[in-house]
């Protein structure tokens, strides 16, 4: 989230100073899947960097857009929309109760899981590991604490309730995403694996965190049977007025010898990158896709997909099972807060899927994880054999 502006978009750095002082003033891996030609996909993986600034894949959608495009947006949020539509209300089953979920937690104990926290943030258990991932648990997505996108939806267990963390993995550094004061509460930092994009290093270690990992995209990092590998997003990245781009976006896939989840982090579309993906890391189980914060579209379509492009893009990448993720936690675009899932699972079973592999979590539940398949289904044969070997799934 860009530093107390509403919308998660870049902007000019003199808008940018006008809205931070506007608001200020307004509150004072055994069966992993090895490249097919390295050399092939060199050129997709690669962090390119110009002026010490990192860059999109090349390829990247692009929009035209004004000041005026983006101002329009930040007017809405902090005086146009009404109080229902920056805090809606919460239909039943969308939050777990935290005895609920914690409960959940503990029944997949020994076993390979996902737990949703809301937003991005997963608990995912693999090869007996806990990795936390995009742990955004506070109250606001914002530097100023009462400023900024205010959640919504708890995230059903709170940080002290978490079960020791192996490993703490981000993706990029916007507040909705890197949640320091959350992770400044984590026990035992010392004992924690730390997993960012290049360039975010200091910042965990400037808040306690010891053994830190940057990666680029193609770059990868293990302990054991777990490998977590960076991959491309279509994103970009600021904490501050005049940071843009000077840490990396990423996505990620977690491996162990009998599973793989990827995790898309932010990104928009790319017609090529996640087909050549799926060529470099071969199909995943489990694709954890974004697809809240798509409108006004003409605004949010190089930075973010819609809930249609989210199913192309597991599809691309050979996704068995889908998860919708960074939604229904906080407002940060102008869709109506929960259309997102209800277009998601429209446009999965549209393409193939099961509705057993389009998974409807509520924030707080956890799901066993499948092992490796064949990517996603394209037939109705190929459904049914999915939908037997998939877990339930919950209705969105």
């Amino acid at each position: 989230m860009k530093p107390a502006v509403f919308v998660h978009r870049p902007y000019g750095a003199a808008l940018r100073q006008c809205l931070l002082a506007s608001l200020a003033a307004m509150a004072q891996s055994a069966c992993s899947v090895p490249p097919s030609d390295p050399a092939a996909n060199a050129e997709i993986l690669a962090a390119r960097e110009a002026g010490g600034r990192f860059l999109n894949p090349r390829g990247s959608p692009s929009v035209t857009n004004t000041w005026r495009d983006g101002l329009a947006l930040w007017w809405w949020a902090a005086f146009g929309a009404r109080k229902e539509e920056l805090s809606p209300p919460v239909p039943a089953g969308h939050v777990l109760p935290a005895d609920q979920a914690l409960a959940m937690l503990a029944a997949h104990n020994t076993e390979d899981s996902l737990t949703w926290l809301g937003h991005a943030a997963f608990l995912i258990r693999l090869d007996g590991r806990a990795i936390l991932v995009d742990p955004f648990l506070s109250e606001f997505a914002s530097p100023i604490d009462g400023i900024g996108p205010r959640r919504y939806a708890g995230p059903a267990i709170a940080v002290d309730q978490l079960p020791p963390v192996d490993v703490l993995v981000i993706s990029h550094n916007h507040y909705d995403h890197l949640d320091l004061p959350a992770i400044r509460r984590l026990p035992a930092k010392e004992k924690i694996h730390v997993v960012v994009p290049a360039g975010l290093g200091p910042l965990l270690r400037e808040n306690g965190f010891s053994d830190v990992t940057e990666l680029k995209w193609g770059e990868s990092s293990g302990w054991g049977g777990l490998r977590i590998v960076s991959v491309p997003a279509v994103h970009f990245s600021s904490r501050g007025l005049f940071d843009r781009n000077q840490t990396l976006w990423s996505g990620y896939v977690f491996e162990s010898p009998l599973k793989r989840v990827y995790f898309a982090g932010d990104t928009a579309y790319h017609d090529t990158l996640f087909k050549q993906l799926r060529q470099t890391i071969g199909p995943v189980d489990v694709a954890l896709v974004p697809i809240g914060a798509y409108e006004p579209h003409q605004l949010m379509a190089d930075v973010h997909v819609t809930p249609e492009e989210a199913v192309e893009l597991a599809r691309d990448i050979g996704a068995r099972a889908l998860v919708g993720m960074h939604w229904g936690t906080i407002v940060l675009s102008t869709e109506a807060p929960f259309e997102p899932p209800r277009r998601f699972r429209a446009a999965g079973l549209a393409r193939g899927y099961a509705d057993e592999a389009i998974w409807g979590l509520s924030i707080g539940e956890t799901r066993a994880l499948a092992g490796h398949g064949n990517g996603p289904p394209s037939t109705a044969r190929s459904r049914s054999r999915s939908a037997a070997r998939l877990p339930s799934a919950a209705r969105s």
